[in-house]
């Protein structure tokens, strides 16, 4: 067992919610990470136990075009400030992962610099992915290269040059030794070396027990990452997409399905085969903002905390702030906020209240940790399912309707009577069934 099979995550962009500037101008070091680290508490008062905070590092705009991957971006404040803030996390028992872009690096990354300078006589020139000096770009550098998602603002690290290998690794090498960071969430996995991610999967190994690597995977079989050559975790889009669009068509089979799918990818168990579970993140539209009905908020949550993975909250979501891509921006979805201005928010705010709840009861509850999962009632709309976890069975259970559902969940265990965690609602089993009664768009856990 390591840290992150119990881990509950709380997830934040800080450029955003510290409200830096768009565009790093080199200015001035400013100290925001210092006033963000308030927040420790609040992570801590919802239930969270590790934070994914990125991206961090010197960069020109919004942090996924790196410039230096050993100095804090100066938007945000020095080196100094991002040893306290990691250590102030582990003194609340907060593990911490940052992100890590790889894949590629920004135009002003030492490496690509010496290339625009010394062209083909640029020792760095290999560094990067089909570098043509017949070529050239919007930039009018004379030259041509790879970059990601088709934006040469971001040019493409050669990740099979030994050289760019080796520097990686020191990289991850030297966030461990400077700022003792816990594990690295790996931008754009889905387009990384594989023999490039066998390589930091035995640095992490050499770096630090339990240290964690999860990348970010969008389509395909997970498996291919996740196993014990390259990644522990990746991003499940798919329960993702499961989880709102499920809810938003009344159709518990899609969500039933896609964890199906998944315990098939993951060659018939979880227990090596944990996913980072998420309603929303930096770059897709808030969960508030996307459900058709915003009653849904309670069983997506629901469901996040209690189906097979670890489950993330990204910032803000716990208050059910919302957020939609405009113009083709993720401005909206990234926002500067006051923490001061949710004080009150857990006995106030019904949505925070909610993942509190569902934080404790996570954390209480090894079973929906560990434990393996069995489909015992499915409908279009209503669900339930047992975690089962050294001969303990918990049981969630949710009603996507717009009216009350009275249920009756066959259930051949051992245990006789159940309480309702979010209910306090006590449950019998009676010939080898449990009636449980829920609202509208509501949902329990059985324990």
């Amino acid at each position: 067992m390591a840290w992150y099979d119990e881990a509950i995550f709380y997830h934040i962009y800080p450029l955003g919610l510290s409200g830096a500037p768009a565009q790093n101008e080199k200015g001035e070091i400013v100290h925001r990470l210092r006033d963000m680290e308030n927040w420790i508490d609040h992570i801590k008062a919802i239930g969270c136990n590790a934070l994914y905070i990125g991206p961090l590092f010197e960069s020109v705009g919004h942090g996924y075009e790196t410039t230096d991957y050993k100095t804090l971006d100066r938007r945000l404040g020095d080196n100094e400030d991002l040893k306290h803030f990691v250590a102030s996390c582990h003194k609340k028992n907060v593990k911490v992962i940052f992100d890590g872009v790889f894949n590629h690096t920004g135009r002003d990354f030492f490496a690509f610099l010496d290339v625009k300078e010394h062209r083909e006589n640029s020792r760095y020139k290999d560094w990067y992915c089909n570098v043509n000096f017949g070529g050239n770009n919007e930039y009018n550098d004379g030259f041509s290269y790879d970059n990601w998602g088709g934006y040469n603002l971001l040019v493409k690290l050669n990740q099979r040059n030994p050289e760019v290998r080796d520097y990686i690794y020191d990289v991850i090498r030297f966030w461990v030794s400077e700022f003792d960071v816990d594990g690295i969430r790996l931008d754009a996995a889905d387009v990384l070396d594989f023999d490039f991610m066998k390589g930091m999967r035995r640095v992490a190994e050499e770096v630090k027990p339990d240290f964690w690597l999860m990348g970010e995977v969008i389509h395909g079989e997970y498996n291919r990452w996740v196993n014990t050559d390259t990644l522990h975790s990746v991003t499940n889009y798919h329960l993702n997409k499961a989880l709102w669009s499920g809810c938003n068509d009344h159709n518990f089979f899609e969500i039933a399905h896609t964890v199906k799918r998944l315990y098939d990818m993951g060659g018939g168990h979880y227990e090596n085969f944990k996913l980072y579970n998420f309603a929303d993140n930096h770059d897709v539209e808030r969960i508030a903002s996307i459900l058709s009905s915003k009653e849904h908020f309670d069983v997506v949550h629901i469901l996040m905390y209690t189906l097979p993975g670890i489950p993330s909250i990204y910032y803000g979501s716990e208050f059910a702030i919302e957020g939609k891509k405009e113009r083709g921006s993720d401005a909206s979805l990234r926002p500067s906020l006051n923490l001061s201005d949710y004080e009150n928010a857990i006995e106030e705010n019904p949505a925070t209240a909610l993942i509190a709840k569902l934080g404790q009861i996570r954390q209480n509850t090894p079973a929906l940790s560990y434990g393996e999962y069995k489909e015992l009632l499915l409908m279009n709309r209503q669900y339930a399912y047992s975690r089962s976890y050294q001969g303990t069975d918990v049981i969630a259970v949710v009603n996507n309707d717009e009216q009350e559902a009275v249920l009756r969940i066959p259930y051949s265990g051992s245990q006789t009577s159940f309480t309702g965690s979010l209910t306090q609602k006590t449950y019998t089993v009676e010939n080898g069934q449990i009636e449980v009664v829920l609202p509208a768009y509501g949902g329990d856990i059985l324990v």
